[in-house]
This record gives C-alpha cells, structure tokens and sequence, in this order.
C-alpha cells in the first residue's frame, strides 16, 4: 500500500470524514480491493474509529476486504433475471473459470460473484464485466464475453481464495 496515494485521495475529499464512503470507492479503484492497511490508515487520517471504517467496508457489497481480479464478473441472480436463466449464466461463468461464485482465479484475472439485483430486470439475464452490461445473454455468449476480457482457455484459472460474501 502506498500511503501517499492513499493521503492524496483523503486530500482530495479534503480530509472530511463525511467523504468516508467516497474514499473507500476511491482506494478500492486504486487497488481494486480495500487492503486492511489502507483502512487502519485512513481511520487514522480521519479521526474515525477503526471499527467504524471495517463496519461500512463490510456492509456495502461493493466493497471487498480480499484482492479482486482485474476483470469482476456479476451474474445477477434476481428474480427476473432468475426465472430467465441467470443462474445458467452463473454456472457457465464458473464452469469457463475454473472458480466457484466468490472467488479469483489465481491469475488475478477474474472474480466472479453473483447479486441480487443489478437493476435492469428487462434485460435479463443480465452479466456485468467490469461496467460493460451484457443482456438478453444465452449461456452461449458468456466464453466470448470472457475471451474479449483476455481469458483464455490455457489460463490457469485455479481459485486462491474463497471470498465470503
């Protein structure tokens, strides 16, 4: 961790503890994750309990304590996008990775995860790689979604870590 990256994102916000949530997403796009020294350092920059900061940290999904891939996969699992076969776009993900929902392949290139809602019921089944929203998605298309991310089949795909979520 690089703790002038990190006090130049709390400077940026001004050091206003308001801003904690905003601070967060801006460390997480650093680094793709929030690394527990990352945390230990803003709560201390910010005159904020520690407890405080792992405590929003842990109640967004959005947030992850456990290094994420390059590329993060959400396969949504709402109703909608249930009934119209998210849960095979799921299984087509996992398959084609290597991993189980929650995890990264040890590569760092993927994490796949599964949500609840992503929003768009209408377009289910729905796939998001990064901000890139796939629609409408056959179980079919899911390999050459992958592939246009740099997965390939020769990728060494093996999970590091479970993610609790």
């Amino acid at each position: 961790m690089d703790e002038d990256k990190i006090d130049e994102i709390i400077g940026y916000h001004r050091t206003d503890k308001s801003k904690l949530i905003t601070i967060l997403q801006d460390v997480q796009a650093e680094y793709n994750w929030l690394p527990p020294d990352a945390l230990k350092h803003i709560a201390k920059r910010l005159h904020v309990p520690l407890i405080d900061v792992f405590g929003i940290a842990t109640f967004y999904k959005s947030f992850s304590l456990e290094p994420r891939g390059r590329h993060l996969v959400r396969v949504c699992l709402g109703t909608a996008c249930h009934v119209r076969g998210g849960l095979r776009i799921l299984e087509t993900a996992k398959r084609i990775l290597d991993i189980k929902a929650g995890e990264t392949t040890a590569d760092f290139g993927f994490t796949v995860e599964s949500v609840n809602c992503l929003g768009c019921c209408a377009l289910g089944p729905v796939m998001v790689v990064d901000d890139e929203y796939y629609g409408n998605l056959p179980p079919a298309k899911v390999e050459r979604i992958l592939r246009k991310y740099g997965h390939t089949s020769s990728n060494s795909s093996t999970s590091i870590k479970e993610k609790k979520t």
